[in-house]
């Protein structure tokens, strides 16, 4: 059974980094694919990135293009989300999750996910 930790959220001034790190256990990232999607107060639920599991293609929303990097270290079984010039509205609960593709980690429900990083841009 795989299982998801996610780290890294925090509080940061608009335009600021942060980098969010998943740990996951009980199976290899690698045979998943693997994203990050948020959920914020009153908003539905938004897919934020993903990298496949066939052949490491990745995917981000409109949203983010440009500002948000994912990145999958297979040695280590870990993900990560480095955020750049964050916005305000990029406030929410982040998940890491993990299905058979992309489109289900993105859009749908996921088959595995961590109980979520709070992430606030505020001033």
């Amino acid at each position: 059974q795989l299982q998801l930790v996610e780290s890294g959220g925090g509080l940061v001034q608009p335009g600021g980094s942060l980098r969010l790190s998943c740990a996951a256990s009980g199976a290899a990232l690698e045979n998943y694919a693997i994203g990050w999607f948020r959920q914020a107060p009153g908003k539905e639920r938004e897919g934020v990135a993903c990298i496949s599991r066939k052949d490491g293609s990745t995917y981000y929303a409109d949203s983010v293009k440009g500002r948000f990097t994912i990145s999958r270290d297979n040695a280590k079984n870990t993900l990560s989300l480095q955020m750049n010039s964050l916005k305000p509205e990029d406030t929410a609960v982040y998940y890491c999750a993990a299905a058979y593709l992309c489109v289900v980690v993105l859009s749908t429900t996921p088959d595995y996910w961590g109980q979520g990083t709070q992430v606030t841009v505020s001033s």
